[in-house]
């Protein structure tokens, strides 16, 4: 069996991936920004592994679903949890706490905040974990080109964790704030409202959803759980639970992809 891999990299965790598959006997090809081209060649493989959320990969994601090829995660599912707007929105709607969220220009946001509102965190509309994310704390700090529309969160004050799931099992996580998936965090057990999040979050996708992250705050005021980011594919490089991530992911893709036949 062929099988296509579209990521960013071609080590990390997409080359313990690709070694794992051709360990067992596969044939591996990852594709990165470097080698893809959205073409009738993609369909030489049986299936894809989207590794990456990034929009050209996306876009090949899209383009060989068109083309009956499967890709697990699906396009649609990873491009939800990458847009954050949607995002929020669909944690919203299945009953999970987030942040309240703020959306406009520069000059609408100075017209509108008030300074009592302040710290907030700005973070790209299209992204996931850590990567361009900072904390505001006045007028001055919010800036953009063009008077692009800025996406940001009211701050919360409390516990951060990362939270990691496979299938079942659970890793949960405390790590500084504002921090990415490779600091070194702590390992607790998971608390039974962090296991009701990640339970409701799955049910949404209805077992589309084999393995991903969640970053939420218990609110120090409140003691409320809020769900902060999503991620669809996450390295695990903090995993720190029983399992092998590499092995079970793996596994629970070729028995997704054997059940799509």
């Amino acid at each position: 069996m062929k099988i296509g891999i579209l990521s960013k990299r071609k080590t990390m965790f997409t080359g313990k991936i690709k070694n794992f598959l051709e360990n067992k006997g596969f044939t591996v090809t990852v594709y990165t920004l470097e080698n893809l081209a959205i073409n009738e060649n993609l369909l030489n493989n049986d299936f894809y592994i989207l590794k990456s959320k990034n929009l050209f990969f996306l876009y090949a994601g899209y383009y060989l679903e068109a083309n009956n090829i499967p890709v697990i995660p699906k396009p649609q599912m990873s491009f939800i949890q990458k847009n954050r707007i949607h995002s929020h929105f669909l944690m919203k709607r299945i009953g999970l706490f987030t942040p309240e969220i703020y959306l406009g220009t520069v000059d609408t946001f100075k017209n509108q905040l008030n300074l009592d509102d302040f710290p907030f965190i700005l973070k790209p509309i299209m992204g996931s974990g850590s990567k361009g994310v900072r904390i505001i704390r006045t007028y001055d700090e919010i800036k953009s080109e063009n008077n692009t529309i800025l996406y940001m969160e009211r701050y919360i004050n409390g516990i951060h964790y990362n939270v990691y799931f496979i299938d079942n099992e659970i890793c949960t996580l405390i790590k500084p704030p504002l921090s990415h998936e490779h600091v070194d965090m702590k390992k607790i057990e998971t608390p039974d409202d962090i296991r009701n999040v990640i339970q409701k979050w799955r049910n949404y996708f209805n077992g589309e959803l084999l393995f991903g992250h969640l970053d939420m705050v218990r609110e120090d005021a409140s003691n409320n759980l809020f769900t902060v980011d999503v991620g669809s594919f996450p390295e695990f490089s903090q995993w720190k639970c029983r399992i092998s991530p590499v092995d079970r992911i793996c596994e629970l893709i070729l028995k997704k992809y054997e059940n799509l036949k």
